[in-house]
């Protein structure tokens, strides 16, 4: 009979990287850790012995727990979780399953220092357009839902960086920028590990529209139409980022399962 408390590899890996996915959190021991340094996308690492002070973080939130082998330690916190009243579930054959499957994985080592508050804290220039719509929604949807993201002058960029620990990027001479003919979001993808292959496909279109290569993909030219439309209905850059969440999300699903469905009109055939 099927696990009521415990979620298989193929079910978690269909949820990764949407906007309702649950939250991830990964209760392996340091020692199992070390050995394979690598998180689920947006997953977040917590003790399984202190369970009880950091339950309550969760609350009002589906949460998978992640262990080595989905035995004691992740079924162990998913119902200490749940007597806290947080719908939980562990990963049925835990970490080991993931990386057996090859599902997707991030390079723990790749992800910047986080605040006091558990966030990775980022800026870059004011006004965007495509790829710093497209940085800011690869990273809360695949390393960390509660990034922080600074929207500010170009000069004041580096600066800003330096007094308030934020991470630069899309701007020169800077790590997380763009490389070659590549932008800024390719430059993350392959930085974190990312091996989707629906963001090898998103990633065409961002590059395409970014780098004013309209050709690369037919999709580029009306990426860029909505990402134009989007910072001309916007003042505010934070609102023009939850806006532009939607459109990457839509995207991304297209990517994923609707590339190959076609659509016509008239549905039945001539029209008469």
């Amino acid at each position: 009979m099927p696990s009521t408390t415990a979620i298989t590899v193929p079910q978690l890996a269909r949820l990764v990287g949407l906007p309702d996915a649950p939250c991830l959190v990964d209760v392996r021991t340091d020692e199992d850790y070390e050995a394979d340094p690598r998180l689920l996308p947006a997953s977040c690492r917590r003790d399984f012995r202190t369970v009880p002070t950091w339950a309550a973080e969760f609350s009002g939130r589906k949460v998978v727990v992640i262990c080595q082998s989905g035995q004691k330690l992740s079924q162990g916190v998913a119902a200490w979780l749940r007597h806290e009243g947080i719908p939980a579930e562990s990963l049925e054959g835990g970490f080991e399953a993931w990386v057996a499957a090859k599902a997707s994985l991030v390079s723990a080592g790749a992800i910047p220092p986080r605040d006091e508050k558990g966030r990775t804290v980022w800026v870059t220039r004011s006004r965007p357009k495509v790829d710093r719509i497209a940085c800011p929604w690869l990273i809360r949807r695949f390393v960390d839902p509660k990034a922080v993201f600074l929207f500010v002058d170009p000069a004041e960029v580096p600066l800003v960086a330096d007094r308030f620990a934020a991470v630069p990027f899309d701007i020169e001479g800077v790590f997380w920028s763009h490389r070659d003919d590549r932008c800024t979001f390719d430059t993350m993808i392959e930085e974190f590990g990312l091996c989707v292959e629906a963001l090898d496909r998103l990633a065409l279109i961002v590059r395409g529209a970014d780098t004013a290569r309209l050709d690369l993909v037919p999709q580029a030219a009306g990426f860029l139409a909505a990402s134009l439309g989007l910072s001309r209905m916007f003042r505010d850059d934070l609102e023009q980022l939850e806006a532009g969440m939607l459109l990457y999300d839509a995207f991304f699903r297209w990517c994923r399962d609707a590339a190959d469905e076609t659509h016509n009109w008239p549905a039945g055939g001539k029209a008469q």
